[in-house]
């Protein structure tokens, strides 16, 4: 078990402390995430595991792989880090005993609350949490498209492990909807807590004016591990938007296996020129800063991070119009959507914001504003306390 210890961020939210466990306080509050890998996810996990006043929680952050740059955001905060590893997988035997490893930490640490984040967290975490005997137990979906577990007979499985948590979180009403709808979660069962951005960190953005004579820089923020961000819908909209538009640039931003097949579709169409892989990033909003649009063509979402970093930023933005996407954007008001694997539609978006600058800057300044009000860590943290104090109050622990 490692753990770091840590200074108090600037930017936590505080209130009067309240009393935890067996009138214990601060409260003890257990992350489960698979990896520290950047991703919406295990972004949005890390920062609320920092973020939380350490007034009122006491966070211990359990990992599943130890990859990953966003543990260095963990350094210099009261965070502690422990790993549980399953060596084949956590339906595995060794699973098995990872979570009865589990089970017996929680335990003895006597926590209140566990969080599991992601998919194979929620598998590894929550019956740990159930064994263990933990107050309140958060289990989260934040995706319902890409993942075996989501789409074979194992998804019945999932469900009824996520049943053993007081709550099923996701990050966007659509997400919610298939939850109970597709998969038969009591409505009361399901809570929608929105993700949250830095908005400070995008204050770099300079101001736009699309009026430079270069080309225009079009962004795509994803990850490469396959082709759900739509890598493949906007190289197959390039052509159209290059015979108009001859100086614009394509930056792809993130990296992963799929980014050879990338390279390739770009080659046949003899793009090379008009396309930079600029692979991982921990500079997201100084790259932005840089762009004049952002797109995120996916197939499948839940509530985009790279959507609110293009908003934040002030760039015009292109999305599809699937999962939390419309929550963030109001089609031709704080952006544009378009419909999933439709190049065409993609590009006549694209286009329409080359060919008229004003409408776009107005578009990027409209999306930005909103976002400023609606999406705050601040507000991810209030929400997030408030349903940590809805469950205990439940078990009488308030």
């Amino acid at each position: 078990m490692d753990a770091l210890k840590q200074d108090v961020p600037p930017s936590r939210v505080s209130s009067q402390p309240r009393a935890g466990r067996r009138g214990r306080y601060p409260r003890k509050v257990f992350f489960l995430l698979d990896s520290f890998n950047i991703g919406g996810t295990e972004t949005q996990a890390v920062e609320l595991a920092r973020r939380l006043d350490p007034a009122q929680y006491a966070v211990t952050l359990g990992y599943i792989k130890p990859d990953g740059p966003l543990i260095d955001k963990l350094r210099g905060t009261s965070v502690a880090l422990t790993q549980f590893r399953p060596k084949r997988g956590v339906d595995s035997p060794s699973g098995v005993y990872e979570i009865l490893r589990l089970a017996a930490f929680l335990r003895r640490g006597r926590f209140d609350i566990v969080h599991t984040h992601d998919l194979w967290s929620n598998l590894l975490g929550v019956p740990a949490a159930w064994l263990a005997r933990v107050p309140a137990v958060i289990s989260s979906r934040r995706d319902l498209a890409h993942f075996d577990w989501y789409q074979s007979r194992r998804r019945v499985w999932l469900k009824r492990i996520q049943n053993l948590s007081d709550i099923v979180l996701t990050n966007a009403n659509p997400i919610r909807d298939a939850l109970i709808f597709e998969d038969g979660f009591a409505p009361v069962k399901v809570r929608v807590v929105h993700n949250g951005i830095d908005l400070e960190r995008f204050r770099v953005a300079r101001p736009r004016t699309m009026e430079a004579e270069e080309g225009k820089r079009i962004v795509l923020v994803g990850n490469m591990h396959s082709d759900v961000k739509g890598h493949r819908s906007l190289i197959a909209a390039a052509p159209a938007i290059v015979s108009e538009f001859p100086a614009t640039r394509f930056a792809f931003v993130g990296d992963g296996s799929e980014r050879p097949i990338f390279e390739k579709q770009i080659s046949e169409l003899g793009l090379q020129d008009n396309f930079t892989f600029l692979g991982r990033r921990t500079d997201i909003p100084e790259v932005l800063a840089l762009c004049d649009i952002g797109v995120l063509p996916s197939k499948a979402e839940g509530l985009s991070n790279a959507v609110l970093e293009y908003l934040a930023a002030g760039l015009p933005t292109v999305a599809t119009n699937v999962g939390g996407n419309a929550e963030i954007i109001k089609d031709t008001v704080t952006g544009l959507l378009v419909p999933s694997q439709d190049p065409n539609a993609l590009s006549a978006a694209l286009l329409r914001l080359l060919r008229d600058p004003e409408y776009a800057i107005r578009l990027g300044r409209a999306g930005q504003n909103y976002v400023r009000e609606q999406f705050s860590f601040e507000r991810l943290i209030e929400e997030t306390d408030a349903l940590y104090t809805e469950l205990l109050e439940r078990r009488g622990m308030n």
